[in-house]
Formats: C-alpha cells, sequence, structure tokens
C-alpha cells in the first residue's frame, strides 16, 4: 500500500514520469520507492534545486543536504489528488 493511502496514487508511474519530462525545466526524471532510495539518488545526482510542497516548510526535507537549493510552492487546491477523487467518487455515486 502507499504511504498515501489505498488506492494512490491515481496515476500510474509511468504517466507521472512522462508528464514531468514534458516540462522542459526538468532535466531528468528519476523515481524511487523509500526514503532511504530518495535520499541516494539525491546524493548521486547532486541537484541544483528539489521542489516540494509548501507543507513541508519548516520541516527537514529528505535529502536537502545534497541539493544547493529547496524550493516551496503553494497547493493549488482545485488540482489536488484529493479532490480529484472525490470528484469521480461523487460521478459514481
Amino acid at each position: 500500500m502507499s504511504t498515501k493511502g489505498t488506492g494512490r496514487p491515481i496515476n500510474n508511474l509511468e504517466d507521472r514520469i512522462e508528464t514531468l519530462k514534458a516540462i522542459r525545466y526538468i532535466d531528468r526524471v528519476v523515481w524511487f520507492d523509500s526514503q532511504n532510495m530518495l535520499r541516494d539518488l539525491l546524493k548521486k545526482y547532486e541537484s541544483d534545486i528539489i521542489v516540494i510542497g509548501s507543507d513541508w516548510k519548516g520541516k527537514r526535507v529528505i535529502g536537502e543536504e545534497y541539493t544547493k537549493e529547496v524550493k516551496f510552492f503553494d497547493r493549488i487546491e482545485e488540482y489536488s489528488t484529493k479532490k480529484i477523487i472525490n470528484n469521480i467518487m461523487k460521478i459514481n455515486m
């Protein structure tokens, strides 16, 4: 089971990777399935920037010691996975 709960994520790994690859500012997309694997990847690639949701502000970001900068982005509520799932549930009821 995902750490985010049953039925998550709603898009498969391949689709998520392709979506990120389509962004011209992203040089490389790699996947991970554990905190240790994430930390090892960040150490290996020495990324310039880690981008993570603003709900992580003030918390320890895994692998932050291996990057030059951590950037936070504000969540856009109408694009949240929770809202998408709720809309799907309403349609199926």
